[in-house]
């Protein structure tokens, strides 16, 4: 019988390669906890983030790169597993343990922006990810009626002996806003200073946890708030939702153009075209392009920007929303295209933080 060792199944398992990463899986360390007894072989698989689309190919392709390589006869057990890597320098505060942040962008309002950021978050934790989700929109707050929450308040909690606040727990997801500090049909009237100082207590004065990605749902535009965020807030990345229409279109350049400013420059993630196409309820299989078609995918193609979704217009999105129980969650026709949303985000952003991770080596 032939006797395997070690060292012979990592040169195996180096000719298995991330497709993202354009790395073999030994150099980029996600190989853990190697056993090899007799034709057995163990071990776990470390992806970068549980949100991973091509688990089954990777973990496939160790087992044929073993077979092929050492023994056919290998009994291969992997085990796939994942660690978030984190992309934020490490800070003495309540954002120390957040690997990701993730800011959410439109160049208008009205684009289903927070729909968006509601049901990414949503689609990363059920695919095992630990997630929060700030409403930045100082304004405009609606992530607690998106996740049926407005009677609930954040919590006390303690942070190195400073009182802090607990963020709400939603479907899984910890959530804070500052429409919980508002009562219904208040007004919250803020000037620029003030706003600024707002968006910094809801980050700073929540104590988060362990997080694997934190959505910040931004407000529309390109104001105070998002030039706060930027400039004071460890962002990893920005994903900018828009309609196919020239007007959306022209805000949305806007947006990303502020996020490629020099003294900003903060990885566009990618975009994500919502309303692509309206389907009635009576005709699943029809397809309107009422708001044109396929105009974030150009400028995706025109700016080298990956297009992260196309997400249809659906009444049940709507339904879904006002009834707070979000399309995620309702498990309906749409829940797919945000779960595949959120396996393309977390993709990009392993790439986005191994281009900085080399950068810096």
């Amino acid at each position: 019988m032939y006797i395997m060792n070690t060292n012979e199944i990592l040169e195996a398992l180096k000719n298995v390669e991330d497709p993202d990463l354009k790395k073999d899986i030994v150099s980029l360390g996600m190989v853990k906890d190697l056993e090899v007894e007799g034709n057995n072989v163990k071990f776990k698989l470390e992806l970068t983030t549980p949100a991973c689309p091509l688990k089954e190919v990777l973990k496939n392709a160790c087992i044929n790169a073993i077979k092929e390589f050492v023994n056919k006869d290998a009994i291969v057990d992997v085990e796939v597993t994942s660690k978030v890597r984190s992309n934020i320098a490490k800070e003495n505060s309540t954002l120390r343990d957040v690997k990701h942040i993730i800011a959410v962008a439109s160049g208008k309002g009205g684009v289903g922006k927070s729909t968006i950021s509601a049901n990414l978050a949503l689609a990363l934790q059920q695919l095992g990810a630990r997630v929060g989700l700030l409403d930045a929109d100082i304004y405009g707050p609606s992530q607690a009626i998106i996740f049926g929450v407005e009677e609930e308040m954040p919590g006390p909690a303690e942070f190195e002996g400073q009182r802090k606040m607990a963020p709400v727990v939603a479907y899984g997801v910890k959530l804070n806003s500052i429409g919980f500090m508002a009562k219904e049909g208040q007004p919250i009237a803020l000037r620029g200073p003030m706003v600024s100082k707002a968006l910094q207590q809801l980050f700073y004065d929540t104590v988060w946890g362990e997080l694997d990605y934190l959505i910040v749902d931004l407000p529309p535009g390109t104001g105070d708030i998002q030039i706060t965020l930027c400039g004071q807030i460890p962002l990893s990345g920005a994903i900018v939702v828009c309609t196919p229409q020239k007007v959306a279109i022209a805000d949305a350049k806007k947006a990303i153009g502020l996020f490629q400013l020099p003294q900003i420059n903060v990885p566009i993630i990618g975009l994500v075209e919502n309303m692509a196409w309206f389907t009635p309820e009576e005709l699943p299989n029809h397809k309107y392009y009422i708001f044109g078609k396929e105009g974030i995918k150009s400028l995706a193609e025109s700016m080298g920007l990956p297009l992260l979704a196309q997400i249809p217009l659906i009444q049940s999105i709507r339904e879904n929303t006002d009834e707070g129980v979000p399309s995620v969650i309702k498990n309906d026709k749409l829940a797919q295209y945000f779960i595949e949303l959120a396996q393309k985000t977390a993709q990009q952003l392993s790439i986005i933080s191994n281009q900085k991770s080399v950068a810096a080596q």
